[in-house]
């Protein structure tokens, strides 16, 4: 029998905090200078790439001044370390990447979006985020300063404190509510006890491995006017994976002179995965040896939770606050097997659909990824052409590829450059 996270989790109850719901969703004209402060920049403000940003405006909300950064972190009464996930999220509220938020979700928002995949206002947004802890001294209207290690990254001005229907959580979220879901593990046995809303006030982006861009720089290095299309991906890129995105240029759906952004996630993933800072060095050596001008590569400092179609939303909102037009969706994206049995949460084209059914009111459109395969006679072409003409195909199972690494055996460069294989025999 599976066990479920009710058996663990907490029973929601009503917050006994009555405070005015945290807004996330901000305008332009909202903005004001001084310490805490959001920047905001409106469609016509940003780097004029295609795409608009999510709820129009950009946010930034890191300050400048070392004035105002020493102003703001004065107002802290308690200071957290912040963990590898908060890390992450507490990065993209910052920065813009998951625009329009300009904090931690509060109760009001944290059950919209569990429950509707939405804003209160109405602006989709794929997964909630939330500021999690186990400390019940903590209070609504308290600021707390976060750190990594001796680096101040933000303070968040606390609004609300509320004990979350985890099961419901990932139930709605990851479609199942089973322990044996990475994701819903996660929520059970890492998040704390407690959620907390709050206004975030950047002072100082992490300091990681792998560079991380803010969607304001990636935006300034796009082309003007011009399709782009953005890959995803948490694991090394092989000779198929390339394959796809180079060709997903070819997609009727994209437009002449567009690009493709590598974007991969090199925060906290499941727990057998490639670390982010090996990965990153095989996305350098691979950048490095293909030299391809319409491809380029970007890192972002996300942390997966495995929810599949959910979390394809997710994707697409951060890459479109990126500035991507396009967003390349794979097969079983996101996706993720039981610990115990095996079998998979999702359908191979779950992702696929629940984007499809959402293209218009996100502005991003999805790019079915090509089921490619590497054959004898015409190197990578789409399965049904093998199949059509009997083409021989040559398959390499994961399983094996990892045997093959371990073992020092000679791997097809069908299959995995040369660059990436020596990176991970030398990191793994």
């Amino acid at each position: 029998m599976r066990v479920v996270l009710s058996s663990l989790a907490l029973l929601a109850s009503v917050t006994a905090f009555s405070v005015a719901p945290f807004s996330s969703r901000v305008s332009s004209s909202s903005a004001s200078a001084g310490v805490g402060s959001t920047r905001l920049f409106s469609t016509t403000e940003v780097h004029m790439v295609k795409q608009v940003p999510h709820g129009g405006t950009l946010v930034d909300l890191v300050l400048t001044s070392d004035a105002d950064k020493e102003a703001a972190i004065a107002k802290a009464t308690v200071t957290l370390e912040a963990s590898s996930r908060q890390l992450c999220d507490v990065e993209l509220i910052m920065n813009g990447g998951f625009s329009p938020l300009t904090g931690f979700m509060d109760e009001t928002t944290y059950k919209h979006v569990v429950e509707n995949m939405e804003l209160p206002d109405g602006t989709i947004f794929g997964l909630p985020v939330v500021f999690d802890t186990d400390d019940e001294t903590l209070q609504p209207g308290t600021t707390i300063l976060l750190k990594q290690g001796d680096l101040a990254i933000a303070t968040v001005e606390l609004t609300d404190k509320f004990l979350p229907n985890k099961p419901l959580e990932c139930k709605k979220c990851y479609g199942t509510s089973e322990i044996e879901h990475p994701g819903a593990l996660m929520v059970a046995t890492e998040r704390g006890k407690y959620y907390m809303g709050g206004k975030v006030t950047g002072l100082n982006l992490p300091i990681r491995e792998f560079p991380c861009k803010t969607p304001q720089q990636v935006r300034a290095s796009l082309p003007a006017d011009k399709d782009v299309v953005a890959f995803q991906c948490r694991n090394p890129v092989h000779r198929a994976h390339y394959e796809l995105f180079t060709r997903a240029l070819d997609d009727p759906l994209v437009g002449e002179g567009g690009v493709v952004l590598v974007h991969p996630t090199c925060g906290p993933t499941q727990a057998d995965d490639i670390s982010g800072e090996v990965r990153f060095k095989t996305y350098e050596v691979l950048k490095e040896e293909t030299a391809n001008p319409r491809v380029l590569w970007e890192y972002l400092p996300y942390s997966m939770h495995m929810a599949g179609p959910r979390e394809a939303i997710q994707h697409m909102i951060i890459r479109k606050n990126f500035g991507c037009t396009h967003f390349i969706i794979g097969r079983d994206m996101a996706g993720s097997k039981s610990s115990v049995t095996g079998d998979d949460y999702y359908g191979a084209y779950d992702a696929q659909d629940l984007a499809k059914e959402m293209s218009d009111r996100l502005g991003v459109k999805p790019v079915p990824s090509l089921n490619l395969v590497y054959t004898e006679e015409a190197d990578y072409v789409t399965a049904d052409e093998a199949k059509e003409k009997g083409y021989h195909i040559m398959n390499l199972s994961g399983t094996k590829f990892r045997q093959m690494l371990r073992g020092g055996d000679e791997i097809p460069e069908w299959f995995a450059f040369k660059s990436v294989v020596k990176v991970l025999r030398d990191n793994i």
